[in-house]
């Protein structure tokens, strides 16, 4: 139950004895509409003291007020979900953070009002370190990424032993492919609090997506430490394991993975390739399956037993899964490939040529596209990449 200060109360508690209904409605209005102003002021106060905590009360109270309000809530008001936007933010929550983002950020409107409320309070507090970070996180998520680097820039140097402006600054950075940049912010952020787990996590997969492994590991380790029952460490841990040849590590973590958070299909399926990998095909099918039902449309995992099917030499049941992939994800190279092999087995060769080009077009991963040209050049074909 969220706290609230003496002397506000709700709206929609206001009626007396004796009031027509027209009046009341009138009233409830204005009370609701100061409520809200009470509610900006003191979120507002909040992040000119870098108060986060209060700010997510403030905000979560505000949310709730305007649900309670008349009618369920006649005004909208999107500051109230951009504060606690900024919040989940802020502590490396980016799911809840993009919920909050549809109902803050979504319509011209709401981005608007935002707008004018994060200026407003700038322009009176340019000085103030921890608005100028609202006013990027504002830029960044409203569709001018670039234009906040200057936010941030400002905020580092207005509190240089603040983490979150680096924070920050690193996925402009990263979004950019400004990699080497990146890394140097999320460093400097967990130089200047090494208790930061969101950037301890973003700096290790920066040095993961750089092959960095040696890097990357001490990193989700040192999250596990802070965060024992972080599954995205875990499984990142393990996936980083498992591309350094420690598979037996690598299951612990998949499968300690997956007893935080069950309902991850991504982990079931990695779990199910660190199986294939060791020819244990009965446990892979099964996180496969696992993935399935969780997303019975996770295109990864209805192609990985598609192929399954396919080395069994059930091409009927593969080409089910691999069109039930593609319906999934139309950019599924191994699926077009599945799909080609087939056709090209039951001597259709122009279909077979078809799905052999969009594979080939689709696939990213060198060593597979360079294996896929390998099988058509056996096949006598001369297909070019």
């Amino acid at each position: 139950m969220v706290r609230r200060r003496t002397g506000v109360s709700a709206p929609g508690r206001y009626r007396a004895a004796g009031t027509s209904r027209a009046n009341v409605g009138r009233k409830a209005q204005r009370q609701e509409t100061s409520l809200m102003a009470i509610y900006a002021d003191r979120v507002r106060d909040a992040v000119l003291a870098g108060d986060w905590p209060s700010v997510f009360r403030e905000a979560t109270a505000w949310v709730e007020d305007i649900s309670r309000g008349p009618e369920g809530g006649s005004l909208r008001d999107p500051r109230a979900h951009f504060a606690l936007n900024v919040v989940h933010l802020i502590k490396g929550e980016f799911g809840k953070a993009w919920k909050l983002s549809a109902t803050s950020l979504q319509e011209a409107s709401d981005i608007e009002q935002v707008r004018d409320w994060t200026e407003a309070i700038l322009a009176q507090h340019l000085e103030n370190a921890n608005v100028q970070l609202v006013m990027g996180l504002f830029l960044a998520q409203s569709g001018q990424s670039e234009r906040s680097v200057d936010r941030y820039k400002d905020a580092i140097r207005l509190d240089p032993h603040s983490p979150y402006p680096h924070y920050f600054l690193a996925q402009i950075h990263e979004r950019a492919n400004r990699m080497e940049m990146a890394i140097k912010e999320y460093r400097e952020a967990v130089k200047l609090n090494p208790s930061y787990a969101p950037a301890r996590m973003n700096l290790g997969v920066a040095y993961q997506e750089q092959g960095r492994l040696e890097m990357a590991i001490p990193q989700y380790r040192e999250v596990i430490k802070l965060n024992p029952n972080d599954a995205v460490a875990h499984a990142n841990l393990a996936c980083a394991l498992a591309e350094q040849g420690k598979l037996e590590p690598a299951l612990f973590e998949y499968k300690e993975a997956l007893r935080l958070n069950p309902r991850d299909a991504e982990v079931h399926f990695a779990l199910g390739g660190l199986y294939e990998t060791k020819s244990r095909l009965d446990l892979a099918l099964k996180e496969y399956e696992a993935a399935l039902l969780v997303d019975p449309d996770f295109a990864p995992a209805l192609t990985a037993i598609g192929w399954m099917h396919f080395d069994k030499d059930r091409k009927h049941e593969a080409m089910e899964y691999f069109n039930r992939a593609l319906k999934g994800n139309p950019e599924d190279a191994r699926a077009y490939f599945g799909v080609a092999r087939i056709y090209a087995e039951r001597g259709k060769a122009d279909l077979a040529m078809e799905n052999y080009t969009k594979a080939l077009e689709l696939e990213k991963d060198p060593d597979r596209k360079n294996a896929m040209l390998t099988h058509l050049y056996k096949e006598g074909n001369t297909l070019a990449s």
